[in-house]
């Protein structure tokens, strides 16, 4: 198994999301571009992860070769990204924007299916690959912060080219994997579709995803508003990410001893409390730390069983279209949901009921998992 290269993959990949996601709307009110146009402008990056996933997925699955079109997005992502350095105004830099980001958010859920068909028989091993990506995402967070507050932010283009480039480089090195065969014939993925632990499993992703798009949208303005500085509300951003990657490197061994339904009914568990946490109770620095501490168990854990979930459940040629699913559906529609719907609580009713109504939703997506979402098996596949 090419441990080394895939996780340098997952380490470039994570560096970039690093670089953007903390950074972008800066640089966007840095260019002087309001409010409305720059909540415009990011919105651009979940639609385009909405449905680049499934486009890609349907055509790796077709071809039954992934790498060829990782590379592929990756390349076209690096191009693509260069018409930000020459973009002006709201319409060029959306539609760079849109057309770097469809085929950035493409290749992940093709690497992902190939990172398992390369794991073969340890697919609980998955975790100690993606480390990596947190582990990246943590250096850039650090270092691009100390770099932008001794310079302007005109380096930012620049760092996130630079992390794109290292996608493809890396992306080169990876070869690539035949997928791993179902026992018996393999399901169609209309059938599989249509089976309740599956819409239970992915509307479980898409709440979940909803309440973190919440979380990611609005608990720095929470933290400020009630008086934490800069230096804290980046120590508690810091903090969760490194809770995700000690989680990681034992992520294997729960998997194995409990298995992906218990790891994301604890998950779900544990997300209401820290949403709650974090809502009602923000003067608390001691609480605050622990609700970022619990981001081990909210992102690290969930997302960890949740593929290795969707592995099992879609096997043979589905695998892409069953990553990709879960892409557009958690991180792409979920996340974008929860951005909007935030947005409508925090402007009407306040923090309180913004975090309770991630808190709500987690809730509601234990109840459906607790009900439908079982362990991919025999059962779920047969005569699908």
């Amino acid at each position: 198994m090419p441990y080394w290269r895939l996780s340098g993959y997952y380490f470039f990949y994570f560096a970039s999301l690093g670089a953007l996601v903390p950074y972008w709307g800066l640089y966007l009110q840095d260019r002087g571009f309001d409010a409305l146009a720059i909540g415009q402008l990011l919105a651009i990056l979940y639609a385009t992860k909405i449905v680049a996933p499934l486009v890609w997925g349907q055509l790796a699955d077709r071809s039954g070769r992934r790498m060829p079109l990782v590379r592929l997005a990756a390349l076209l992502s690096v191009v693509l990204f260069g018409l930000i350095f020459i973009g002006e105004g709201f319409w060029a830099t959306a539609l760079a924007m849109a057309l770097f980001s469809f085929f950035w958010n493409a290749s992940l859920p093709q690497l992902e299916a190939v990172t398992f068909n390369h794991l073969r028989r340890r697919p609980t091993r998955y975790a100690l690959v993606r480390v990596w990506g947190s582990v990246g995402f943590v250096l850039v967070v650090v270092a691009l912060g100390m770099a932008l507050h001794a310079q302007s932010f005109a380096i930012l283009p620049w760092w996130v080219l630079a992390l794109l480039l290292g996608i493809w480089l890396t992306s080169l090195m990876i070869p690539d994997s035949a997928p791993v065969r179902a026992q018996d014939a393999e399901p169609r993925i209309g059938a599989l579709l249509r089976r309740p632990a599956v819409l239970a499993f992915f509307t479980t992703c898409l709440l979940m995803q909803l309440a973190h798009g919440i979380y990611y949208a609005f608990y720095s303005i929470h933290l400020e508003a009630n008086g934490y500085g800069t230096d804290a509300v980046g120590g508690l951003w810091a903090l969760g990410v490194v809770a995700e990657v000690a989680i990681f490197l034992v992520m294997h061994r729960l998997l194995e001893r409990f298995g992906a339904r218990r790891v994301l009914l604890w998950s779900l568990a544990l997300a209401v409390v820290r949403w709650l946490v974090i809502g009602a109770w923000v003067e608390l620095l001691w609480l605050q730390v622990l609700a970022q501490l619990l981001h081990a168990a909210t992102f690290a854990t969930f997302h960890a069983a949740a593929i290795h979930w969707v592995h099992h459940a879609f096997p043979g040629r589905t695998q892409g279209r069953g990553q990709a699913l879960y892409s557009a559906l958690s991180f792409g529609a979920g996340g974008a949901a929860g951005s909007l719907i935030g947005g409508l609580l925090w402007e009407d009713a306040g923090a309180l009921a913004t975090f309770g109504g991630a808190a709500l939703a987690s809730a509601l997506a234990w109840v459906l998992a607790w009900g439908w979402v079982d362990r991919p098996s025999s059962a779920l596949l047969r005569h699908a």
